[in-house]
């Protein structure tokens, strides 16, 4: 053999045999290694929950504050009422006595009177009211593979779809590199 065609024999094997690792090493196309069989292959998510405010505008019925608390118009409009009523009935000294009850009892009436007034009057505001809700939202996460391996089933999941097999060392699947 001349000395060109030894040359060309030795880079021809020292090329097959960086190719060789090359394709072992980053293909895995080892053909001595163990491989799983691919059953399938499912896109997988993570679902994340994200609060929000949801605000809204209600019309609510609520009590107006009564400018006289102690219900003193009232209680004086049916004492007068009362008394004038009471000095009607009576007469000599019983009248004095039928306008002091008279002016007792319509003081009682007014006031109460008063009160159921104030009572009713309310007014409608908007208020504001904020619940939070939750939204979902689903990014992608790799795939859910489902392999076989001497009989056994299992799943893991990728980062990118494996093809066919799943190269294996000591009976689990190799997902990283």
């Amino acid at each position: 053999m001349n000395r060109q065609t030894l040359i060309g024999v030795a880079a021809g094997a020292v090329a097959v045999t960086a190719l060789g690792a090359v394709a072992t090493s980053q293909y895995g196309l080892n053909p001595f290694a163990d491989y799983a069989t691919v059953v399938a292959v499912e896109p997988a998510f993570d679902v994340h929950r994200i609060p929000r405010q949801e605000c809204r505008e209600e019309l609510v019925e609520r009590q107006v504050a009564p400018k006289d608390e102690k219900r003193v118009a009232g209680t004086v409009i049916g004492a007068a009422v009362g008394g004038v009523l009471g000095n009607q009935v009576g007469s000599g000294s019983g009248r004095t006595a039928a306008t002091v009850a008279g002016a007792a009892a319509g003081g009682y009436a007014g006031s109460k009177i008063q009160k159921e007034m104030q009572q009713g009057n309310t007014e409608q505001v908007a208020e504001t009211r904020c619940m939070t809700v939750y939204d979902t939202e689903r990014t992608p996460a790799g795939y859910d593979v489902t392999w076989e391996f001497d009989g056994r089933q299992g799943i893991v999941r990728m980062d990118r779809e494996p093809g066919k097999r799943i190269p294996v060392r000591d009976g689990q699947p190799v997902v990283a590199g």
